[in-house]
């Protein structure tokens, strides 16, 4: 029971550093034009801008916090509860933005609040095994890099809403992946394996998927319809996690009685509620995003009338 306690305390941690990621990278890119969303110009300008590493900074912090929690939990309670990270990033956004929370949103917050308290009430997850063959591993991986590639490829061909959620599914999966080799990786150092680690295929798998989730995740916030790939990134990562641990790891629930009708009635009230908060939430963004891009545009009118009025006449 305390393992579960401090599981859900840091996938909580996990969940509010993955927010202020979230917002604070959201906000140090908005000036960026959604078509050059997968493009070197986006990583050119994130790279000398100081909140969006501070923002990447809070992301990595989050998921050190998610690697602790399933160090005690399994991936069938912690993944569930990185999705109160919308939460967090409701307010967080609200206040940097100079807006309030509208009274759907809390009631949606409320929705998703009740919903999580219920799931890990009830959810009492046995461990799997951890001990994973290399071979098993790589194929997970290779799966995985095929089905995010190919949602790369056909995203880089479409427009708007079908880019970002294209991108979404490829960082869902993509993150349901690094949280399985995470909870591998994690077991190993907990039975005192950590020596090991360093030898393991697992450990420098996860790293490489990680850099490119993030990348990738970074450009689906600006490929368009944030309010279409936000919510689908924050419930795919999850069902990716928790179908992996069921079938490679073992993971299951010990659940009798009613309790697998209301766990049932939980989980869906958590993915409409993630969905509805992801979708306020991005269309707001949207706005925001739209108002920058106009003040830019006024601006560089502003600049170039100047110049135009500076340059000097020739005589007649």
């Amino acid at each position: 029971m305390v393992g579960q306690g401090l599981a859900v305390f840091f996938a909580l941690l996990a969940a509010i550093f993955a927010a202020i990621g979230i917002v604070v990278r959201q906000r140090a890119t908005m000036d960026v034009p959604p078509e050059k969303g997968v493009s070197a110009v986006m990583l050119k300008t994130l790279a000398h801008r100081r909140l969006w590493w501070a923002g990447t900074a809070a992301a990595v912090a989050g998921y050190g916090f998610q690697a602790i929690a399933l160090v005690y939990g399994s991936l069938l309670l912690v993944q569930p509860v990185l999705v109160s990270a919308l939460l967090f990033a409701l307010p967080l956004s609200a206040r940097m933005a100079g807006r309030r929370v509208s009274r759907a949103e809390w009631v949606w917050a409320l929705v998703l609040t009740s919903a999580l308290t219920v799931f890990v009430i009830l959810a009492k997850a046995t461990s799997g095994s951890y001990n994973v063959p290399v071979p098993v591993t790589i194929a997970v991986v290779v799966v995985s890099a095929i089905v995010a590639t190919a949602c790369v490829i056909v995203a880089t061909r479409a427009t708007s809403w079908r880019r970002a959620v294209l991108l979404a599914v490829a960082v869902g999966v993509l993150f349901g992946v690094v949280a399985v080799l995470t909870k591998i990786v994690m077991h190993m150092v907990a039975v005192g394996a950590g020596s090991a680690v360093l030898t393991t295929p697992t450990l420098y798998l996860l790293l490489l998927l990680g850099v490119v989730g993030t990348l990738l995740q970074q450009s689906a916030f600006h490929a368009g319809a944030l309010q279409t790939s936000v919510p689908t990134m924050l419930v795919l990562e999850p069902v990716v996690a928790v179908l992996l641990g069921s079938m490679i790891l073992g993971e299951h629930m010990s659940i009798t009685g009613l309790e697998p009708v209301v766990l049932a009635v939980s989980t869906a009230a958590m993915v409409a509620a993630t969905v509805a908060l992801g979708r306020d939430e991005g269309a707001y963004e949207e706005k925001l995003e739209a108002e920058v891009a106009r003040q830019a545009a006024k601006s560089g009118k502003m600049r170039r009338a100047a110049r135009s009025d500076s340059t000097p006449r020739r005589a007649a």
